[in-house]
């Protein structure tokens, strides 16, 4: 699988080099929502994922946030957001982040994540421990929810709002710290090296957090993603260290 990773990071590190260099520049918005932005570079970030990938895997398909490309019956089937954390890009925030999946058959197995801004790369396949930036790591040991620092993403619509409101509550009362960044492949990535212990989150997309699921699992950690009924092609999921008590 060295050769699907390789070509992940490569087309991870092209894309965050056009945001790196777009970044706090004007942007053109394609469209404006509540709690959403799409920008055209989401659009131009994820062309040119496809461009390399497809290139390289021509019977290949891809689903992203932008789009699908590619008959998505093949056993490969990359899975792409371009830039996560594009309201943060947007405001200048410096926190956000490239995310490429690969399933084969399903099942994914190989993940990288790659923060242009610090230069960050995570990447991970199936049967072999994660690597940041060429160096190994893995999930926090805390057991204790008191010692732990939860990251509660509240999603993009009013169902999932409401559902996420209750649940930060509980969190802020009960973990030490609670913290929402607007990233939720870089919350997985960072459950996945221990920086957080858990990343919670009512309604999500698989492009989302395809990549950092792999991450977090072969980090030692554990994820439960759950279809929801009332939202097409959404998920709840809870990922953490597969030690803490989060009294869910």
């Amino acid at each position: 699988m060295k050769h699907y990773l390789d070509a992940a990071e490569k087309a991870a590190r092209a894309a965050g080099e056009m945001l790196r260099q777009n970044f706090q520049r004007p942007l053109r918005v394609n469209s404006s929502e509540a709690h959403d932005i799409k920008l055209e570079i989401d659009v131009q970030a994820q062309e040119l994922i496809t461009r390399l990938l497809l290139k390289q895997f021509p019977q290949h398909s891809l689903y992203g946030e932008e789009g699908i490309v590619g008959d998505q019956s093949s056993e490969h089937q990359w899975v792409v957001d371009p830039l996560d954390g594009t309201v943060n890009y947007f405001y200048g925030i410096p926190h956000f982040c490239v995310s490429i999946a690969l399933r084969f058959q399903g099942e994914i197995i190989v993940g990288v994540i790659y923060d242009p801004v610090r230069d960050e790369m995570w990447s991970g396949q199936k049967g072999e421990s994660p690597r940041l930036n060429g160096q190994h790591f893995r999930v926090s040991a805390r057991a204790d929810l008191a010692e732990a620092v939860v990251s509660v993403g509240l999603s993009k619509t009013g169902v999932t709002i409401e559902a996420g409101l209750p649940l930060l509550q509980q969190m802020i009362h009960r973990a030490r710290k609670c913290r929402l960044l607007g990233s939720a492949a870089l919350d997985m990535a960072y459950v996945a090296c221990g920086r957080l212990d858990a990343y919670i989150e009512q309604g999500i997309s698989l492009w989302d957090i395809a990549a950092g699921w792999i991450l977090v699992e072969t980090a030692g950690g554990a994820v439960d993603l759950r279809p929801r009924q009332d939202m097409k092609n959404k998920y709840s999921i809870v990922a953490s260290n597969g030690v803490i008590d989060l009294k869910l």
